[in-house]
């Protein structure tokens, strides 16, 4: 098969040394170094479509968007067969992260998608209707996975309150990896994957704050969860949803509401009885009063919620020690 007047051919010995060599040093983080050795490949190899996914791979690890962009539409000039190739993914999350919107559509489209509405001149897609995903926020720090509404197949909007080592709030937007890093399971049967996250995407305005709770029963919690969401906003017992794992657990197949009640998850590696980031299982369905809770409100309006909450019941429910902590 020719390609732009040159025989299509199996790439030389020299081509697959400084490749291998150049995927060894990214795994050790030498980005520079792997770039001159990727580079070399392509010299040696222009007109293999794969000479130009691995140096748009590498930009993405840097995420240097132009230079990612770049190289993926040289990738996929050569493609053998367009529809599917993981090469136009890589070009969608250059695009979007570059709102490149006519081009992530095209990318989108190509690797067979379908991008309802109409192409509107520097318009995002939107109506992806992609569902719900988790995502792993920092992953190459204190990871965190979070929940979050899938916009399109580069951005996610957390929904969940991260918690402030994250350095994420509720309602911004992440940009992720195209290949999940793990499943979470649900008790009803469905599974939904786990996203990395790349880098923020969009920023919240809306802070978090820590607060401890005096809840006298699950539905008095409940009501400060359902008050903040019809405020707009949001609040979330971390006594309750934050599990502790390690790493093989976390990029696993993991039910997501295990580790509560008499049957305790032997993959969550927090301690029992302890509310909070640190622990948040009690022995059989004791209910545990005190709870820390995530709280994603303006300053102008958590208070009054809190305060709200407990004019509603003031003989099952107090707070304290409110702070803003992300």
């Amino acid at each position: 098969m020719k390609i732009f007047g040159k025989v299509r051919h199996r790439p030389s010995a020299s081509w697959r040394q400084a490749t291998d060599r150049a995927f060894t040093l990214i795994g050790d983080g030498r980005y520079e170094d792997a770039g001159a050795l990727l580079t070399k490949a392509a010299d040696l190899e222009p007109w293999l479509s794969e000479s130009w996914f691995n140096l748009a791979l590498l930009h993405k690890f840097r995420h240097d968007w132009e230079q990612a962009r770049a190289a993926g539409l040289r990738a996929v000039a050569l493609l053998d067969k367009e529809a599917g190739a993981p090469d136009w993914w890589n070009v969608g999350i250059a695009a979007t992260a570059l709102q490149d919107w006519p081009l992530a559509r095209r990318a989108w489209q190509a690797y067979g998608l379908k991008v309802p509405g109409a192409v509107a001149a520097g318009a995002e897609p939107v109506g992806m209707d992609l569902g719900s995903a988790a995502v792993r926020l920092s992953p190459e720090g204190e990871a965190e996975v979070v929940w979050g509404r899938r916009l399109d197949p580069a951005r996610i909007e957390v929904l969940s309150i991260p918690l402030p080592s994250s350095g994420r709030r509720w309602g911004e937007v992440v940009l992720h990896d195209g290949v999940p890093n793990g499943e979470r399971t649900t008790s009803a049967g469905p599974s939904y994957p786990v996203f990395d996250e790349i880098e923020l995407w969009a920023p919240s305005p809306v802070p978090t704050w820590v607060v401890l709770l005096e809840a006298a029963t699950e539905a008095d919690r409940d009501a400060l969860e359902k008050l903040a969401a019809d405020a707009g906003f949001a609040a979330e017992d971390w006594s309750s949803s934050v599990r502790l794992l390690c790493r093989a657990c976390s990029e696993g197949r993991m039910p997501s509401a295990e580790g509560e009640g008499e049957h305790l998850d032997p993959h969550d590696h927090s301690e029992p009885g302890h509310p909070g980031p640190l622990g948040h299982r009690t022995a059989g369905d004791l209910w545990s009063p005190e709870r820390e809770c995530g709280i994603a409100a303006p300053p102008g309006l958590v208070r009054g919620l809190l305060d709200g909450w407990v004019a509603d019941s003031p003989d099952s429910r107090e707070w304290r020690d409110l702070e803003e902590v992300c």
